[in-house]
């Protein structure tokens, strides 16, 4: 049975047979829940149904989610199951069935469906969980010496829902082991985990604590991967039609066949795994960086980049691994195939990237050994060692894979300090999740399924409506005093909702004892618009009246740069091309952000191109229009989505006239002559093929043309010229400046020729060979050269070493003639010798040589030692 048929089998049943609605799969991203970073399990997309704060729209819900998780990415090739990205299948109860059926219909599509067979299934269960047990035993009829009470039975991730839970084993047979770690409970691959049955049943809080669910929910997860490698009897995962195929065109590229060696099989597993990851991180906007989700993608790419290297693929290679991922996903993710072309990019750009930042860390790396081997770096076992801190600097700034600098260090007698280089990730990993711990408490709502949502509206209108809800860190409170941060829902808000790059709406609501200063407007998975703010001037009651109002010159702002984001990539597309994807976008008041691939920085010309052509469209006056419509219409008419967006069947599409179409739900003018003007005032690379274009509209792009003019006439005036005559002005005094300069060196040089034509008089002479050492004041390397060829010239048989400062660096240069090198000679040894004298290093050939310094104190001694040299070198 192949991979895409058991997915569709799975979902099948439970939404043909068990009455479950089947969802997509989420995006990778956590929407509106700062506590994770990506996607880790089945359940964690729903968590706020699993919670009972937010309505689900069914309460038996069917899905295959994409999954990431890199906590053990180390493993990953060298185990039979470990995975950056996989599928979990799962069914979901909220409030409805638990675990009678759960239990009998998780064993219904075992032995019925895909007809495993079930005296080769397991099960474990938690100690306490009596009511599991019967079920099992006495229900299903399962044996008792098949059913296994284990402590770890208990299931949680972090805050939210948990319980006991119940996990299926499949027995693959005792060719895959009879030793005691291939027994039940051991970690052997004979009994492998194909299902987890959990209950959900507490609500476990950010301080530790377990409260009752309010209703009692069932999650489970069946991993595709494994239930494939069942299925289709393979030793792992990676042998399955949901690897191999990647495998084998990874083998054709690098001409290194499966199952000819170890350290082969774990390469090729290594890139069949993390192809896939990269595939679906970036389809869901997620792109390459230092920080967060991007520093996961970035790690997971350049470890398979690292492999691809290890088998000797020397060319950009992720392109072709990606082209197998979506062709074998495409039946289930067929949104994989229009994003192809930008997948394929954004990997490419940063796999090509990776070559420059692989070669400048190899350097990098050379220098901190050198460092550590010079202070004979040492751990209290007396070994040499390579301090955790730098290989997390390599790792961390310049995304250097911490294997490569084991492996190198080792090369040069070096152990690494894993210890303290975990301890740096631990650190970086805790302040990444006291930051999202803050942000999550701040926007946690209260339990919201005691609402009417039929009854809620978002009428943009201000005036009077009631205060259905206050909350704070997730709790419900009836009042909420002065100072307090709070989360409130009203009955008909007219605040607008931060979405599609848009912040939310800010203003303020009154009470009869007190207000709200409402700071941000979000959106709840089933829809309901709740503020963020903090309470002033007295107290706020939840259920009584109050007025609300809408900070409009906010909202006008924002509507104008919304606008004028969606001209900006339309102009854009027309001047570089559909090839331009959206990145990112962030919509403020003051100012709008654009991000979009693109592998080169914009000429000034470009930028002018673009800049014209919104322009040209505000000038024209284009109406806007808003519409609904099923989303299938919305492509026919070439509306464009935004990149990682998860859109319903019904969507809301903005036009710009024929100029620009896109589907967004944020606010807009009603004509592109209220942006008044547009104007460019930034544009920056962010990561790999990705730039950034910033821009303001409206009030802000005048101001900005204030302010120019008023620039350009203090220029003027401290030209003593207007402002038409400015450029002119400015090219005769660049002229003047250069004549001035030219006049200036070559006074400074003849000076520093004055002062070498006395010291080559009183040259010491030894075998025939002129020695001349001194300090000569120039500029920088370059006339320091220049000096040297003097000399030389002057003395034609000759060696000479002349220094200078270069404000707190010292330069040094040394040259020979052709027979003083026959003499015995050698700048490079005399130059390198020499540096060190004032910290620092370099060399060179026999004839030429330079070298760098950092004691400008110590530069006369260097000159004198490197005479010194010079002249044992014609002994």
């Amino acid at each position: 049975m192949k991979g895409n048929d058991i997915r569709e089998s799975y979902l099948s049943f439970f939404e043909n047979k068990k009455d479950h609605l089947r969802l997509k799969s989420f995006s990778l991203i956590p929407k509106d829940d700062p506590s994770l970073l990506l996607i880790g399990a089945g359940m964690a997309p729903l968590k706020p149904f699993f919670t009972g704060k937010v309505e689900p729209p069914r309460h038996r819900i069917t899905t295959s989610q994409k999954c990431i998780r890199t906590g053990d990415i180390g493993n990953v090739g060298y185990t039979a199951r470990h995975h950056t990205f996989f599928e979990m299948l799962g069914n979901f109860s909220f409030g409805d069935y638990f675990k009678k059926e759960a239990i009998s219909w998780a064993w219904e599509f075992l032995t019925e469906v895909i007809k495993l067979d079930s005296s080769r299934l397991y099960v474990t269960i938690y100690p306490d969980d009596k009511e599991a047990y019967d079920y099992w035993h006495t229900m299903i009829g399962l044996p008792e010496n098949h059913i296994y009470p284990l402590a770890d039975n208990f299931w949680e991730i972090g805050e939210g829902p948990c319980g006991p839970d119940s996990e299926i084993f499949f027995d693959q047979g005792e060719e895959f082991g009879t030793d005691p770690e291939n027994q039940m409970g051991g970690d052997g691959d004979r009994f492998l985990e194909i299902w987890n049955l959990v209950f959900s049943q507490y609500d476990r809080q950010k301080d530790g604590s377990y409260l009752p669910l309010a209703k009692k929910n069932i999650d489970t997860g069946a991993g595709l991967e494994r239930l494939a490698a069942v299925l289709q009897h393979k030793k792992n995962n990676f042998e399955t039609d949901l690897f191999f195929p990647i495998i084998e065109e990874a083998s054709t590229l690098s001409g290194v066949s499966y199952g000819k060696s170890a350290q082969g099989d774990v390469a090729l597993k290594v890139i069949s795994d993390h192809a896939r990851a990269i595939t679906n991180m970036i389809a869901d906007g997620i792109l390459p960086s230092n920080e967060g989700r991007g520093y996961v993608l970035r790690r997971i790419l350049r470890r398979a980049v690292r492999f691809g290297k290890l088998l000797g693929i020397q060319d950009p290679f992720m392109g072709h691994m990606i082209d197998v991922v979506i062709d074998m996903m495409k039946p289930a993710y067929p949104e994989l195939l229009d994003k192809q072309a930008y997948i394929k990019k954004v990997a490419g750009m940063e796999e090509e990237r990776f070559q420059t930042t692989l070669n400048a860390g190899i350097d990098l790396l050379s220098e901190m050994i050198e460092d550590t081997q010079k202070h004979n770096e040492k751990n209290i076992s007396g070994e040499r060692v390579f301090s955790g801190e730098r290989v997390f600097k390599l790792y961390d700034t310049y995304g250097f894979p911490w294997e490569l600098t084991q492996e190198i260090a080792a090369e040069k007698g070096l152990s690494v300090d894993k210890a303290g280089f975990e301890a740096a990730m631990a650190e970086q990993k805790e302040r990444a999740r006291a930051a999202r711990a803050k942000v999550s408490a701040k926007v946690a709502t209260p339990d919201t399924t005691k609402l009417d949502i039929s009854s809620l509206s978002t009428i943009d209108e201000d005036g009077t409506t009631k205060l259905l809800l206050v909350g704070k860190d997730g709790k419900e409170l009836a009042s909420a005093a002065d100072g307090t941060e709070i989360t409130a829902i009203l009955l008909n808000t007219p605040f607008h909702a931060e979405g599609g790059g848009q912040i939310g709406d800010t203003g303020i609501i009154t009470g009869a004892e007190g207000s709200i200063i409402v700071e941000n407007t979000k959106k709840l998975p089933d829809g309901i618009t709740y503020i963020i703010g903090e309470v002033k001037e007295g107290i706020i009651r939840a259920g009584e009246e109050v007025n609300v109002v809408v900070d409009r010159d906010r909202r006008e702002k924002l509507a104008r740069n919304h606008t004028g984001t969606h001209m900006l990539q339309a102009a854009l597309r027309r001047v570089l091309g559909d090839q331009v994807n959206q990145a990112g976008s962030l919509v403020l008041p003051d100012r709008l952000r654009f991000d979009f691939t693109w592998p080169e920085a914009l000429s000034a010309k470009q930028i002018r191109e673009v800049e014209d052509i919104v322009n040209a469209e505000i000038i024209k006056n284009t109406s806007v229009s808003i519409n609904e419509m099923p989303i299938d219409k919305a492509k026919n008419l070439g509306a464009m989505a935004l990149f990682g967006e998860k859109y319903g069947d019904i969507v809301r599409v903005v036009s710009v006239g024929e100029f620009s179409k896109e589907l967004c739900g944020g606010t807009h003018v009603s004509n592109t002559g209220e942006l008044g003007s547009f104007r460019i005032i930034g544009e920056s690379g962010i990561g790999s093929g990705v730039r950034r274009i910033e821009a303001v509209t409206g009030w802000a792009a005048y101001e900005m043309m204030q302010e120019d003019r008023k620039l350009i006439n203090s220029a003027a005036d401290a030209l003593k010229s207007n402002s038409t005559g400015i450029l002119e002005r400015i090219e005769k005094l660049q002229a003047e400046l250069k004549d001035a300069e030219h006049e200036l060196s070559a006074l400074k040089k003849n000076k520093v020729q004055d002062e070498l034509k006395e010291l080559i008089q009183n040259a010491e002479v030894k075998n025939g060979v002129s020695i001349l050492g001194a300090v000569v004041h120039v500029d920088n390397i370059n006339e320091l050269r220049e000096a040297a060829d003097f000399v030389k010239a002057k003395l034609p048989v000759s060696a000479v070493i002349l220094g200078t400062a270069a404000g707190d660096k010292v330069n040094l240069v040394g040259m020979a003639s052709p027979d003083a090198v026959k003499a015995g000679i050698h700048m490079g040894k005399v130059i390198s010798q020499a540096a060190k004298i004032c910290g620092g290093g370099g060399g060179g050939k026999p004839a030429n040589a330079q070298a760098g310094g950092k004691d400008v104190s110590k530069l006369a001694d260097a000159v004198a030692q490197g005479v010194k040299i010079i002249s044992g070198m014609l002994d």
